[in-house]
């Protein structure tokens, strides 16, 4: 037995055609189909074209407003023994 998993889409007269490579010429096969409808979007849809997550500017800019940026200290600098 051999499974395979295709994405297709259903023309506009409601009919899904397919054209599955068996690799097995001359022969009778026993098909199992299940339908079932691609409910999470796809990868191109979560991005923008530069590749940025959908709406991701939109939903960040302006999120440190009235909250300054403040670094901390950032300690003392080791010092080393010279390599020789």
């Amino acid at each position: 037995m051999q499974s395979i998993t295709l994405n297709s889409r259903v023309g506009q007269d409601g009919v899904l055609k397919l054209s599955v490579p068996v690799g097995l010429p001359d022969m009778e096969m026993e098909v199992m189909i299940i339908i079932q409808p691609v409910t999470q979007p796809r990868p191109s849809e979560l991005t923008d074209d530069l590749g940025w997550p959908a709406a991701f500017f939109e939903h960040t800019f302006g999120c440190l407003r009235g909250e300054p940026l403040v670094r901390e200290p950032q300690g003392e600098y080791e010092i080393r023994d010279e390599l020789q």
